[in-house]
């Protein structure tokens, strides 16, 4: 299985390696690239999230919400299996950043919880027999990249990215619960990271990217590497639903 999960990230590499080779590798171009793939990234500015905000019915919602939930990998869990023995001003902020993930000890505050609330009130299919593989495949890139020490920098570049493009999504998604009626806090998830996530990118990519990358270069490369692959994964994914909603 180990063999298996090494293979499947190579295959993903191989995908963006000459992509991430022309990243910068000095700090501040490096964070100048990195924070253009909010804008340029694959899967950026996809149509399928004006469609969900403003015209998908609820079972249509439903549906992205049951593929999107089911191929969660846990952002909490990944945090931590990536902050260790990582040098100490990154580890704190990967620190600050799980400790808000577990709603900074509050129970009613952890965003898992949050997000399994939601299934709850809308009653999702987070099968895997019923997950599209591309879903499937996203929570796998992410637990490979966070469990292998040998993909660690590929993993704090794919979690950074993730913090980076996030709120765009949480706040057409969080629009469109909101249109089929939920209340803000049935809805707490999406509209929590539309906003907090903003904080953490920016945090993320002070404390955790600049200081490791110029500790570093060849780090960059490395992060490069973790943020394509993850946003290529997130765009095969919203290709699917498009083509499942007929949006192609």
């Amino acid at each position: 299985m180990q063999r298996l999960q090494h293979a499947f990230l190579e295959e993903l590499r191989e995908e963006v390696i000459e992509e991430a080779a022309e990243a910068p590798t000095d700090a501040d171009g490096f964070i100048d690239w990195f924070e253009q793939l909010k804008a340029i990234g694959p899967g950026q500015q996809d149509r399928l999230f004006p469609w969900l905000a403003d015209e998908a019915s609820r079972d249509e919602l439903r549906w992205f919400l049951s593929q999107e939930t089911a191929g969660e990998a846990g952002f909490d869990d990944l945090v931590a299996l990536t902050q260790v023995k990582l040098p100490a001003r990154a580890k704190l902020e990967l620190a600050r950043n799980y400790w808000d993930e577990m709603g900074r000890g509050n129970p009613k505050g952890m965003h898992g919880p949050m997000l399994g609330q939601l299934v709850d009130i809308l009653d999702l299919d987070t099968r895997i027999e019923n997950t599209v593989w591309e879903s499937l495949a996203l929570a796998n890139a992410m637990t490979a990249m966070a469990s292998l020490r040998a993909y660690a920098w590929h993993s704090v570049g794919a979690l950074g990215v993730i913090e980076l493009t996030a709120p765009d999504r949480s706040a057409h998604t969080a629009r469109g619960l909101r249109r089929i009626g939920l209340s803000g806090s049935e809805r707490r998830y999406f509209d929590l990271h539309a906003v907090l996530d903003v904080k953490h990118s920016r945090d993320w990519n002070d404390e955790a990217i600049r200081p490791l990358v110029a500790e570093d270069p060849r780090r960059a490369t490395a992060m490069a590497e973790g943020a394509l692959i993850r946003l290529r994964c997130g765009a095969r994914c919203f290709e699917r639903y498009r083509g499942h909603f007929g949006l192609e």
